[in-house]
This record gives structure tokens, C-alpha cells and sequence, in this order.
């Protein structure tokens, strides 16, 4: 067997009883965090723009919940556009999940369309985890298959994403391991996502996102109905390999299948912007707390970086709208120096700032051997700080906030749940809570059904 029909075939026949205890739990913390990301969404204006997209092309009314539209007219659709919508609206905080090694954001891909075709299939809540399992170990390998060199230019999330759902999806369905390999074919063929958006602060990344989850969704549906997809669309001639990374390796598509649970080793977000800003941002806070430093002590910082950091945050010099802010690093860790957290109201009330856009301007990224040859595995944080009376401080930080090692407690799970429904105010307190503890039972419900009452 080649590595991608070991994916398949691990992904066709992956049961609840198959994944250990912890993983489960592990698996329960990343719902309730993606599903406060997908509340987080309301309001946002690319994410209704694809809602009243999909309102428009699917039924007014379906078996699937549109999470962000629940206050609407409207607030279910079609499994393929609830979805879409749900993943729009999952991706638009920058909140939501990330896996380190493969440089993937998991739950926006898997967790929409696997809730989706859950909800209209009546699948258990085990049944439903299993199959997001399935997803989030198969696009993580196959983000860790394509390579550093794919991410320079490709979002991860956009193409493994479409894998990623597939499996999820096909896992629900109920796909044999070749109907799988098919459904991978097709999957992969329609992977897509440019980081070139980010040069002029375009809604793409919610698009990105939106795709991965239909086209995946798509793809698993239409194996089941015998639709056949490209054999080896991973590693043969003209497949993924070939036309998307100089890097890739295929013996990482079947790493550790059954042994290394990957969906363990995801963190969460603490900060409301692009991972690779995480691990300055809290190296930043350290020497700050440690020197009890006051923003007007910073005559200037140097962060230093992975090549990936460069690559993505780079193009970013000054921000025009709150998401391209996301992913400005001199940004982030003003609003760092400033309030001591980059979080959802800091981006929206004061990413423009002239204290904020000053300080901005006199951070730097430098490239550096150590943290790039730790990277992707580890994200180290370094930052040296030079202050206004002539110091030089240094930084340091090896599992920035939400690694496995660095973890998010549940209770802080919720308070990050909380705070994500009340700005977007997509959902009340009393409702949030409510869903939260709903959540983290999901394991013991006999129907999946909507997650916030309507």
C-alpha cells in the first residue's frame, strides 16, 4: 500500500472505540473552542456575505445549523452551505485552533462539515467525534506532507482543509477505504488558497476556509455515490506534491496512524491574530513583567523569527482593516506593550492608534537559525528589547500560550468562549454557558443536534 491509501484506509475505519480516553477529552476541549469561533463570527461582514451566498443558492430551511445566523429568519441550510457558512464564520477571529508541525488550523475545516452532515444524518455524539478525529489526523498529515516550502505560498488550511473535511465527512458516511481514496481524488484536485491576499487585506482567508469545508463535504458525498477520484493524487506525477511543494514527503501521510494521535498535539489561540505572532507576543509580555516595563520605556524591539513568520507577516506593513492587523507583528505586540493582551476589543478599538501605530513602527523581524530549524515543530519566541535609557533585554519563550505544553485549562476554555460571544454578541451569557455544558457531554448524546437553541 502506498502512504495515502494507508490515510484512507485509516480514515475509512476509524471508530470512537479506537481512540484513546485522553484524545477524546482533547477532542471535546477543540469543539467548544471552534464552536466559540464560530459564534465569534456573527456579524462579521465577509462572513455574511458568504451566509447570504449560501442563503441564497441553498434551501431557506435544512437539517444543518448555520451557527452565526441563528438570530436570522434563516438559521439552518443544506449541509454543504451550513458548512461553508460555519467555516466562514469559525476563521474570521483568528481564534480558532492550530496545529504546530503542519502549520494547519484544524477545527475550522473539520468541525464545520462534520457538525453539518452529523445534524442531518441523526449521528450519534460518538460517532460524530470519530469522524472529526478522522479529519483532524488526516489534514494534519497531510499539511506535514506538503511542507515548508508549500506554505511560503499555499494556506495550509485551504488545501489539506479539503482533505481533511473529506475525511471527516466520508468517515460519517460511512466510506470503505477505497471509496476514501476516492474521495482524497477529489478532494485534493480542488485544494486551493493563496496567502497573496494578504497584501491588500481581501476577504480570501474566509473563502479558504469556506471551500475547503464544501469541497471536502462534496467529495465524500460523491464517492459514496461511486464518483471515482484521482488514485495517487498525493504523490503521483501530476498530484499535489508535484504542482504545490519542492519539500514534500510522503512517508508523512501514514506516520504513527493508530499511535501518534496528531489531534492531541493542536493548540489554542490565546491571542486574537496569526499564530506566528504568538510566540514574540508572549516573550514581549515576559521582559515587560519582568523589568515592569511601561510601553513608553520601548525604544524599539527586534523579534526574532522562522522564515515562515517572514513569509506571511511580512507583506503587512500597515494595516488597514482590523483582520489584515492580525497579521502585522509590529501590531500585535503594541497592543501587547500597551494592554497586555492582543484579544478581540484591543484589535478593534485600537489597531489604529497613533501610540499603537508609533510603537508599530519600531518593531522588526529578524530571521534566526535557532527558532527557524526549531520550526514548524516548536514555535520559540525571542524578542531583544532596547529601552529608551539604553538597555538590552532579551526574552525568551518555548511553548507560547495554548501549546499542549502551555495549555488552556477548561475553565479558561469558557471564559474564552464567553468573552468570544460577547463581542460578536452572537450568543447571551446564559445561552453560551448553556451550550458549553452541553458541549463537553457531546460523547453522551444519542442525536446530534443544534448546538445553540434558536
Amino acid at each position: 500500500m502506498n502512504p495515502g491509501a494507508e490515510l484512507a484506509g485509516f480514515a475509512a475505519g476509524l471508530r470512537f472505540e479506537h481512540i484513546p480516553e485522553p484524545v477524546v477529552r482533547k477532542t471535546e476541549d477543540l469543539l467548544v473552542d471552534w464552536f466559540a469561533s464560530a459564534v465569534a463570527g456573527h456579524g462579521s461582514r465577509p462572513v455574511e456575505s458568504i451566509s447570504r451566498f449560501a442563503k441564497a443558492m441553498g434551501p431557506q430551511h435544512g437539517d444543518a445549523e448555520v451557527i452565526a445566523n441563528r438570530q436570522s429568519s434563516s438559521p439552518s441550510s443544506s449541509p454543504y452551505f451550513a458548512a461553508m457558512a460555519n467555516a466562514a464564520a469559525s476563521h474570521v477571529a483568528e481564534q480558532d485552533d492550530v496545529h504546530n508541525g503542519s502549520v494547519f488550523h484544524p477545527a475550522t475545516v473539520v468541525f464545520p462539515p462534520a457538525l453539518a452532515v452529523a445534524q442531518a444524518l441523526g449521528a450519534s455524539g460518538k460517532q460524530f467525534l470519530a469522524a472529526c478525529v478522522a479529519g483532524y489526523e488526516v489534514g494534519i498529515r497531510v499539511g506535514e506532507f506538503l511542507g515548508r516550502s508549500h506554505y511560503k505560498v499555499f494556506h495550509t488550511t485551504g488545501t489539506a482543509g479539503t482533505l481533511a473535511a473529506a475525511a471527516a465527512v466520508g468517515n460519517l458516511l460511512g466510506l470503505d477505504a477505497q471509496q476514501m481514496r476516492h474521495a482524497f481524488g477529489s478532494a485534493g484536485t480542488q485544494s486551493a488558497g493563496l496567502w497573496e491576499f494578504l497584501r491588500t487585506a481581501a476577504d480570501s482567508k474566509q473563502l479558504h476556509t469556506a471551500h475547503a469545508a464544501a469541497a471536502g463535504l462534496m467529495s465524500a458525498y460523491l464517492a459514496k455515490d461511486g464518483f471515482t477520484g484521482a488514485d495517487r493524487i498525493f504523490d503521483g506525477p501530476q498530484g499535489m506534491a508535484a504542482g504545490m511543494s519542492s519539500d514534500a514527503d510522503a512517508a508523512k501521510l501514514a506516520d504513527g496512524l493508530g499511535t501518534r494521535w496528531a489531534t492531541a498535539e493542536t493548540s489554542f489561540k490565546y491571542h486574537a491574530s496569526c499564530r506566528h505572532t504568538h510566540p514574540a507576543a508572549d516573550a514581549l509580555a515576559q521582559v515587560m513583567r519582568d523589568h515592569a516595563l511601561t510601553p513608553s520605556d520601548i525604544a524599539r524591539v527586534v523579534t526574532h523569527v522562522h522564515q515562515g513568520a517572514i513569509d506571511v507577516l511580512g507583506p503587512v506593513v500597515d494595516p488597514k482593516t482590523v483582520h489584515q492587523s492580525k497579521f502585522s507583528m509590529g501590531t500585535v505586540l503594541a497592543l501587547v506593550a500597551h494592554y497586555q493582551h492582543a484579544g478581540l476589543p484591543e484589535f478593534e478599538a485600537h489597531f489604529r492608534d497613533d501610540a499603537i501605530m508609533q510603537l508599530r513602527d519600531r518593531i522588526e523581524m529578524a530571521l534566526d537559525a535557532e527558532v527557524d530549524g526549531a520550526y514548524p515543530r516548536r514555535w520559540i519566541g525571542k524578542v531583544t528589547v532596547h529601552t529608551t535609557d539604553g538597555r538590552t533585554l532579551h526574552g525568551r519563550v518555548d511553548e507560547p500560550k495554548g501549546d499542549p505544553g502551555n495549555t488552556l485549562s477548561r475553565e479558561e476554555i469558557t471564559a474564552k468562549a464567553l468573552q468570544l460571544a460577547a463581542f460578536s454578541g452572537g450568543a447571551s451569557e446564559a445561552e453560551m454557558r448553556a451550550a458549553v455544558e452541553r458541549l463537553w457531554q457531546v460523547a453522551q448524546w444519542p442525536r446530534v443536534g443544534a448546538l445553540l437553541n434558536t
